[in-house]
């Protein structure tokens, strides 16, 4: 397993005046590689009032202009979670509805709310029975 932070991808803040100056950043060209490299997709999506971190928006944006289907067409499992009552949901439901048209193949996908509660970091271990059983159906379906 790879692990993709999205820090490790540096790219300027997007627009079409920048992207004429500097062309396709690499840091956008490299995460595209390793989406590429990639047998499936677990993609966990923090929430920042609602929506995508700008962080994350603003290197997909750039990864689209250089391939419109970002997700390569890989199963995947998308994941959100918040530490109040929504789980993250606003966000799971803007990326599910979207991925068809950037090459997302989503196989399923689990919204946790309240996740201090039962995630454990100590042990990095989930304590929620049903959330456990959300999870394991999840990466099942990965290899269905």
């Amino acid at each position: 397993m790879t692990v993709l932070d999205i820090n490790d991808y540096p790219v300027p803040l997007f627009s079409e005046d920048t992207e004429k100056e500097v062309g396709q950043p690499e840091g956008a060209k490299q995460f595209l590689a390793a989406i590429a490299d990639a047998d499936g997709l677990v993609i966990s999506f923090a929430e920042h009032n609602g929506h995508y971190p700008a962080a994350y928006k603003n290197l997909f944006d750039w990864a689209t202009r250089i391939e419109r289907k970002v997700y390569a067409d890989k199963p995947a499992v998308y994941l959100s979670a918040s530490p109040g009552p929504g789980g993250a949901k606003s966000v799971l439901n803007a990326a599910t509805q979207s991925a068809g048209f950037f090459g997302g193949n989503v196989k399923a996908s689990v919204s946790v709310a309240n996740f201090y509660e039962i995630f454990d970091e100590h042990s990095g271990t989930v304590s929620d029975p049903s959330i456990i059983k959300q999870l394991q159906q999840a990466s099942d379906s990965l290899t269905d």
